[in-house]
């Protein structure tokens, strides 16, 4: 079976990125010869998978996008049984929406956006572009499956575009449970907190992701004023980091926020923290918070994150408003008392326990052979 994978360019802290390096290995184990469709990429090692780049001159980012899909339907048109598109590009045979729907992200920044914005939003050519590019995609008669990493999204893409139930599949991402796990902490917690001058026997929060008005870090940071016991550990970047930072001080929160930056390798500092906080606008399965609950953590996020499905309120952590400052600073408190958040690891790690690698590619090797000739799909 010859598979082409279309992803636009590499970034070594995204999710989509890492679903497919974790994904690929056991597929092309199985027999599948993949093809990597991308504009740029690396790898580390010996990758299981060729790559066909795709990279027209381009200026500014409504013409790289336009430019990309155009150059990704040229080169795809023949020699491959099927084409899986992690971009919204009409005309592939497999659509895995991992980043959810752009117009639900769009009303779920409103809610923080000034006028202003949603002004220049609404008349943004390349956001306009994004929108009917993404209406065409679920229109195309080559579109033969979607697969949505959370029941949300299917749901959303049902009722916002018409798909039938048939057609979508909802394919959770995969966590390493042999990477992530809660013995890192024997390794890594003391040495952490050390380097970061912060008690061991300090409660701390970590968020890892950037975007941070998307991932609700000022969420974060506000409701956390009001829990002096409490630490928090921002790991990921942003271009406001400026702003964050005097946030942070204005809150009176200076010796207790730790900005990290983006990081290749976030186990020391889950390993090291106590309780996962993501307040995020719209996530449709974010990875950070599959690994933490992996590692033990209880996780706090949002209706707008994937994540929530596998959350039991109370049981391995909580699901919240975005902005309801009071609510978030109640659970930070309630899950800073000593020995709360560490009794909620047995929950937290059963939650993932079924997401491995190994699980997901036989997932995807179904759908291939569902959707190959002779395939009931």
């Amino acid at each position: 079976m010859k598979l082409a994978i279309v992803r636009s360019r590499y970034n070594p802290f995204g999710g989509a990125e890492r679903f497919i390096e974790r994904a690929l290995a056991p597929l092309a184990a199985s027999g599948l010869a993949i093809t990597l469709v991308t504009r740029a990429w690396r790898s580390g090692g010996e990758a299981p998978y060729e790559l066909l780049i795709c990279n027209p001159p381009y200026l500014g980012r409504l013409s790289r996008d336009v430019g990309f899909a155009r150059c990704v339907r040229a080169r795809t048109a023949a020699g491959f049984d099927l084409v899986q598109s992690h971009e919204r590009i009409p005309g592939c045979s497999i659509y895995r929406a991992g980043d959810g729907v752009h117009a639900s992200w769009l009303a779920s920044r409103a809610r923080v956006d000034g006028w202003l914005a949603r002004i220049a939003i609404r008349f943004s050519p390349w956001h306009r572009y994004v929108l009917a590019t993404e209406a065409r995609l679920f229109r195309d008669p080559a579109l033969r499956r979607v697969v949505c990493n959370a029941h949300m999204v299917a749901d959303d893409i049902r009722r916002r575009f018409g798909v039938p139930a048939d057609k979508l599949t909802v394919i959770y991402n995969a966590v390493d449970g042999e990477h992530f796990h809660p013995g890192l902490r024997v390794e890594h917690r003391a040495r952490v907190r050390a380097e970061l001058a912060v008690p061991t026997s300090s409660p701390v929060a970590i968020l890892v992701g950037s975007g941070f008005r998307r991932k609700g870090v000022g969420t974060l940071l506000r409701a956390a004023a009001s829990v002096p016991e409490l630490g928090v550990w921002i790991v990921g970047a942003d271009r406001r980091m400026r702003c964050y930072r005097r946030l942070a001080e204005g809150l009176g929160l200076t010796s207790r926020v730790r900005f990290l930056g983006a990081r290749a390798d976030v186990r020391p500092y889950l390993a090291a923290a106590d309780l996962f906080a993501l307040p995020t606008l719209y996530d449709p399965m974010p990875n950070a918070a599959l690994e933490a609950m992996a590692c033990g953590l209880p996780v706090l996020t949002t209706p707008g994150s994937g994540a929530a499905e596998l959350i039991a309120d109370g049981a391995n952590g909580y699901v919240l408003d975005a902005l309801d400052v009071g609510a978030w600073s109640d659970r930070l408190r309630a899950l800073s008392a000593p020995g709360v958040a560490a009794s909620m690891e047995p929950a937290a790690r059963a939650a993932v326990a079924g997401l491995d690698p190994q699980t997901m590619a036989a997932h995807w090797l179904t759908l291939y052979r569902q959707l190959l000739p002779g395939g009931s799909g």
